[in-house]
């Protein structure tokens, strides 16, 4: 059921699906299972790809176009 070519609110649709599939209680066991099991799938699909997007949203570029990492440490706001 996950293909990773889906985009994240797909995917985040389905999982959303299995969840409530689950949480309603009238699936067979081995239904349930399998259920369980595409949804952790999808789960850390879904947080590989919130990783990649944190990764690139965490780079600044300066006034140069030098990459630059965003240190959240740091609370001085960028240079302009």
């Amino acid at each position: 059921m996950s293909d990773q070519k889906n985009t994240f609110e797909e995917q985040l649709k389905q999982l959303q699906d299995i969840v409530t599939k689950l949480e309603g209680g009238n699936v067979p066991l081995e239904d349930a299972l399998n259920q369980f099991q595409e949804g952790v799938k999808l789960s850390r699909e879904l947080e590989q790809k919130l990783n990649d997007a944190e990764k690139i949203v965490a780079k600044l570029i300066d006034k140069d176009g030098n990459v630059k990492q965003l240190n959240p440490e740091d609370s001085n706001s960028p240079e302009e």
